[in-house]
């Protein structure tokens, strides 16, 4: 008998956070700086405005964006948020189309359609972004900083008054005149207005039910109700805890041309805008007419040709700076570069869809042409894009593995194992150890030939010789890395003197392994998935002296075999 005592230090993958520099504070870019600092990235957003105005007006959380606000540890219900409960329709005269309750089709999403006040949500966005917490730090947000230049290559950014910082990452979140998206190739396309603007402005509840003639009209908490007219309309939802009345009111642009640029701040006229809907049902026209003068704003709807690709080098654009969506929805370090690549494709596509619907809703109806929008709202509100890049990154960072190990369950990717780590990284096994013992012996070559795979094709041995040699080898492991520092023990049959030749004639000389019988299910498994080993349970007990070594092994409390 020989015994082998062994030490075979595994050098763990060393990763760094990302430094992020994200052009922009407007939800998408506050959004974006939240998840990513959670994730334990440093993060600095770089804003023009001073964020001492913001325009008030509501926004639509549907199910599937409030999720990922929800992920993010944001409720929007804790600062006002009020579900979408109904759908009304009228023509422009007010005579009743349609009518719907949703309570009933609302429950086949998992969270609840919402209509929020869009300052609420800035303002907690941006409070949780610049906050610190026992687990993450506050996030530096630089207002007054107007950029001049990106550098997508070096992910360096210039600011107007000379300043420069430099990061690994750039992300574009400056909206429809995004600077950022001309340092895309084919991003000097620029946003147009198409035809349309919109009135957009807040009115009390409380002043519609005093008034008994427009009191009718917020009878239902949670309603959304449109005035359909043959080239403007006008929707009005509550929000702020069914509180507020919020209204948008699209029309033909020529009809209060300014010299707006498309921002949301430009002032409009109210005496203006009543003469724009002149004609519109008298009641919803008096409720109009509540509106602050100062209030009102007005808004060019622009729209953008689609740039083929949101990304270059360490440059990625999102929201309104890749793909601005016109409102009729509501809603609104080496491996940079292929990780950047790797979000376009996950959200081009779909984004690229819904911005298509996005210009079908906003076309005005005819009998021959209407939008789907039961089909809409399932494709548009049964996603969630949380999941989804999940596992597409999962399958990414799978795909990237040279060559990965698999075994059941495939569901969660490469599993770890004696071979790999959970990313497929191999592992050395440095600093395990072993204890080996084996006795080798001399038997019949015809009995042990019996032991090759069933057919025997391509299966002899060395020697034509009738005596044959072979060895039970018994290992005991510990300090498996793999195994979280504990170990198992194994015994096998080599048989010596083998030779295996192949179809094309080339032979393989070595030592066959029938079986191996291993004391834990986890090699086991792995094994005989990733390698085909011919595997199965036992249990081994080793006893070790001065002058013996003895083996023992058994099952369920049965022994079996002989003890060395």
């Amino acid at each position: 008998m020989t015994m082998t005592n062994g030490i075979a230090s595994h050098a763990s993958d060393e990763t760094r956070p990302l430094k992020v520099l994200i052009v922009g504070a407007g939800i998408g870019g506050l959004t974006a700086a939240i998840a990513l600092r959670n994730q334990g990235h440093d993060i600095q957003i770089f804003e023009k405005s001073h964020l001492a105005t913001e325009t008030g007006a509501a926004i639509h959380l549907a199910p599937n964006s409030n999720g990922l606000l929800q992920r993010l540890g944001i409720f929007a219900e804790q600062f006002g948020a009020n579900p979408m409960e109904r759908l009304t329709e009228y023509s422009a005269t007010g005579e009743l189309q349609r009518e719907i309750d949703l309570t009933e089709s609302n429950k086949k999403w998992q969270l609840p359609w919402l209509l929020a006040h869009r300052i609420d949500l800035h303002n907690n966005l941006k409070k949780i972004a610049t906050t610190a917490t026992k687990t993450h730090n506050a996030i530096p947000l630089r207002t007054g900083s107007r950029i001049a230049q990106v550098d997508a290559e070096t992910a360096t950014i210039m600011l107007e008054d000379g300043s420069q910082f430099e990061g690994d990452v750039v992300l574009g979140a400056d909206g429809v005149h995004s600077v950022t998206r001309h340092a895309v190739p084919g991003g000097q396309v620029r946003a147009e207005c198409r035809g349309k603007s919109a009135f957009r402005f807040l009115v009390s509840k409380e002043a519609a039910v005093n008034d008994p003639i427009t009191a009718k009209l917020v009878q239902h908490p949670g309603e959304l109700s449109i005035w359909y007219g043959r080239d403007s309309r006008i929707i009005m939802y509550p929000t702020s805890h069914n509180t507020v009345l919020n209204f948008v009111m699209i029309h033909p642009e020529k009809e209060s041309a300014t010299d707006t640029d498309g921002s949301w701040g430009q002032q409009g006229n109210l005496e203006k805008m009543l003469q724009i809907f002149d004609g519109f049902d008298p009641t919803i026209l008096r409720l109009l007419g509540k509106a602050d003068p100062q209030s009102v704003k007005v808004w060019k709807l622009l729209d953008m040709d689609l740039i083929p690709q949101w990304h270059h080098h360490r440059l990625a654009l999102l929201g309104d700076a890749a793909h601005p969506f016109l409102p009729h929805q509501g809603i609104q370090a080496a491996e940079v570069p292929k990780r950047l690549k790797l979000y376009h494709d996950i959200r081009h596509d779909r984004a690229t869809r819904i911005q298509g619907y996005s210009r079908i809703i906003g076309e005005y109806r005819t009998d021959e042409k209407q939008l789907d929008m039961h089909s809409f709202t399932n494709f548009n509100f049964g996603h969630d894009e949380w999941d989804n890049s999940t596992q597409r990154l999962r399958e990414w960072t799978w795909n990237q593995i040279p060559n990965p190990y698999w075994r059941m369950p495939i569901a969660f990717g490469p599993m770890p194992g004696p071979r790999q780590t959970h990313l497929g990284v191999p592992r050395d096994g440095t600093k395990s150890k072993f204890t080996m013992a084996s006795i080798k012996f001399k038997t019949s070559r015809t009995v042990l030939q019996n032991l090759f795979p069933p057919g025997r094709k391509g299966w002899r041995f060395t020697s034509p010789d009738t005596i044959a040699y072979a060895s039970f080898s018994q290992t005991t492991l510990n300090n498996m890395e793999w195994l979280g520092g504990s170990g198992y023990k194994h015994i096998g049959l080599y048989i010596h003197g083998v030779e295996y030749v192949k179809d094309d004639g080339s032979v393989i000389k070595g030592t066959y392994l029938p079986i191996l019988f291993e004391s834990l299910t986890d090699p086991i498994v792995s094994g005989r998935e990733e390698l085909g080993m011919p595997k199965l349970y036992t249990s081994v007990d080793v006893y070790r002296r001065s002058s013996s070594y003895r083996i023992r092994t058994g099952w369920e409390g049965a022994l079996w075999g002989p003890s060395y």
